[in-house]
């Protein structure tokens, strides 16, 4: 049997709406667009949300729209994809990266206080696997140390936890839309943000920092524009929100039934005694990660592999590639916890188009090699 690590679940309602736009006059951003805008502020209830290009972008821009520029830090955590970090360098300030909890993943909040100095702006802490961060605890140290709070929310849209969701304690919120997110349109991602003048100032860097996007130049009658500042070009065009409007519809229930097969993985790994990260709250079940022996997990994920099944690892450390080690001198055991869970984790398919057969041969799979390793 073959198992795809990730399959889509986009469908036919799907397909027609971007034929939709495909055979209207307006491509580029426009009044799909601002529906899936605001249909997402609803979603999400906060108020202002603006449509990217990506998570990455959402990231720079809300943080360049907050004046975090040169000779700022920003600190982030090293147990993440490497936008959560590079999206400070494209502002100019410095990437501060801490460990994490060792129970989730997470970034740890107790690291984040330790790590701040005169220099610190903003914290960027990372929802991972779908499992938010303890938001009370970091809001807490930014309003005490008079920080920015920018969420990496790529793998968490349905995530809560301590009441919270999302958004709520933070300056905003930065989503993906990539080709495997719970939302997809291949290439997305938007800012979802309380503040109205942190929203402008995103909207305005995202199109070159001109004072009119396409739409308001050529509806109606024709009006002049202007360059208000330097921007860049990170807007998300109709076609790409056309695959969004409907798949909102669904995200709960797409949601419920990943959240079956984590329960599966759950009881089955589980009862294996294999480790697994810590669920805190309501995760938004992106990923399923089980942690294994580091010094096995590689020849693990190639053996998986060998059997039909995709895999992945989510992530490595990011201060041990070479780019941060070269930059910023990181060394080894620089972030124990992280480099712990980046040499031992292997992701396993989880997606609403798995069946039950396939689920039952990634479980059946998983523990025959790695009990057959345990014996080796």
């Amino acid at each position: 049997m073959k198992v795809e690590f990730y399959r889509h679940a986009l469908d036919q309602t799907d397909i027609d709406n971007v034929v939709k736009v495909l055979q209207s006059v307006f491509l580029t951003t426009g009044p799909v667009t601002s529906e899936f805008e605001r249909r997402f502020s609803e979603y999400t209830g906060l108020p202002h949300v603006v449509a990217l290009n990506s998570c990455t972008s959402a990231m720079q821009l809300a943080l360049m729209g907050l004046g975090v520029g040169p000779n700022d830090e920003v600190i982030t955590t090293a147990m993440t994809f490497i936008a959560s970090a590079t999206c400070i360098e494209h502002c100019g300030a410095t990437p501060v990266l801490v460990d994490v909890d060792s129970s989730t993943g997470c970034i740890d909040p107790s690291a984040v206080e330790a790590a701040i100095t005169a220099r610190t702006k903003a914290i960027l802490p990372v929802h991972l696997y779908g499992v938010m961060c303890d938001m009370r605890a970091l809001k807490d140290i930014a309003d005490r140390h008079g920080l920015f709070l920018i969420e990496d929310c790529a793998h968490c849209i349905e995530g809560e936890r301590d009441g919270v969701r999302p958004g709520e304690l933070s300056d905003a919120a930065c989503y993906s839309f990539y080709a495997t997110k719970n939302l997809s349109c291949g290439e997305g991602g938007a800012i979802a943000t309380r503040n109205h003048e942190l929203a402008k100032q995103v909207k305005l860097l995202s199109l070159h920092g001109m004072s009119k996007n396409a739409a308001g130049r050529y509806h109606g009658a024709y009006q002049h524009w202007d360059m208000l500042t330097l921007g860049w070009k990170c807007n998300l065009d109709d076609i790409h929100s056309a695959l969004l409007l409907d798949q909102l519809s669904r995200l709960d229930a797409l949601w419920g039934r990943r959240k079956a097969i984590f329960d599966r993985y759950e009881e089955a790994f589980g009862s294996a005694g294999i480790h697994r990260p810590c669920v805190k709250g309501k995760s938004a079940h992106h990923l399923y990660t089980i942690w294994v022996d580091p010094d096995r997990r590689d020849s693990l994920l190639h053996e998986i592999q060998s059997r039909g099944i995709g895999v992945a690892v989510n992530f490595r450390a990011i201060h041990l590639l070479t780019y941060f080690r070269e930059t910023f001198a990181y060394k080894q055991s620089d972030f124990p916890m992280a480099e712990r869970i980046g040499s031992s984790t292997v992701s396993l398919p989880l997606y609403p188009l798995m069946q039950e057969e396939e689920v039952d041969y990634v479980i059946k799979t998983v523990l025959e090699l790695y009990f057959q390793q345990k014996g080796d």
